[in-house]
């Protein structure tokens, strides 16, 4: 049986971990085939502050997506990954492209990162952005996966608890087969010195409480890594709790194994959490 294909659509750095230079090689390390498609070409992620590289604009994604479809290879993709877009005129196309994936292969999944924000850092993209991913991204992928920060933008709430983000996710689930995961998840009626990962579909939901780990920057990529890797574990035929639980715990053990004042997680050094993490967290229903 051959290898499960993505169409990976994000952003790309030379140096650095973050984008499809993060979420390439960890679906690779789980046995994934991808095409990455990028949306911009950057020297290094912004969190270096300057950077140098280009945005590229709808008419080269569509020429790569063109030539990807003249090759045959739709009816193979097995999933449509997106992250950072650069500029929100490119979502249509990549839209676009996720219909044409699932009406060649209608088993298909589409999941969108929204990467547009996060607490500390506010909306850090393009204005327009993050409203394209409200108005149309959330009804177009299968599986999203903000940070809270990102989830509350997208929703326009501010979440009181877990039992409140449940709500709100279900609220926006259009249709049964929906998911909604929210990173870094921090709301009162979670203990201190924790932090959640949460999963919800339109009958069930699942926590995973990790520790928050103090590092001083927050390395990059961490979103676009964890989209990736539990991706990747859907794809390997893992349920969706177990698939929470394993990517969570890779996510948990790489922001461990990164030193103070890094800007990128060790994702070649610690390549072996990718694939099986060091140590595992209780995945609970709610």
């Amino acid at each position: 049986m051959s290898a499960p294909l993505v169409l990976s659509v994000q952003s790309h750095v030379a140096y650095g971990h973050a984008g499809n230079s993060a979420a390439v090689f960890a679906m690779q390390r789980l046995g994934i085939e991808v095409l990455p498609v990028h949306t911009v070409q950057f020297s290094n992620h912004t969190g270096y502050g300057a950077f140098r590289g280009q945005v590229f604009d709808v008419a080269h994604l569509r020429e790569v997506f063109q030539g990807i479809e003249e090759r045959g290879l739709l009816p193979k993709i097995s999933a449509v990954l997106s992250g950072y877009m650069g500029d929100s005129s490119i979502g249509d196309a990549i839209i676009d492209i996720a219909q044409r994936v699932r009406q060649a292969n209608p088993a298909a999944l589409y999941l969108c990162d929204p990467v547009f924000g996060d607490v500390g850092r506010g909306v850090f993209v393009r204005p327009g952005i993050a409203e394209y991913h409200r108005d149309h991204t959330l009804a177009a992928a299968d599986i999203i996966t903000p940070n809270q920060f990102e989830f509350e933008q997208l929703m326009g709430v501010t979440l009181q608890s877990t039992a409140h983000a449940v709500e709100v996710a279900r609220r926006h689930i259009a249709s049964t087969g929906k998911t909604v995961v929210i990173t870094s998840l921090v709301t009162p009626d979670i203990a201190q010195g924790q932090l959640a990962t949460l999963a919800v579909r339109a009958q069930q939901a699942w926590v995973v409480h990790t520790p928050i780990i103090a590092r001083t920057p927050l390395p990059n990529g961490m979103g676009d890594a964890f989209s990736a890797i539990l991706l990747a574990h859907l794809l390997q035929q893992r349920p969706l709790p177990e698939a929470l639980q394993q990517a969570t715990a890779s996510l948990y053990a790489l922001v461990g194994h990164t030193q103070d004042g890094q800007r990128d997680l060790p994702l070649i050094e610690q390549q072996a959490q990718i694939v099986q993490p060091q140590q595992q967290f209780e995945v609970v229903a709610l």
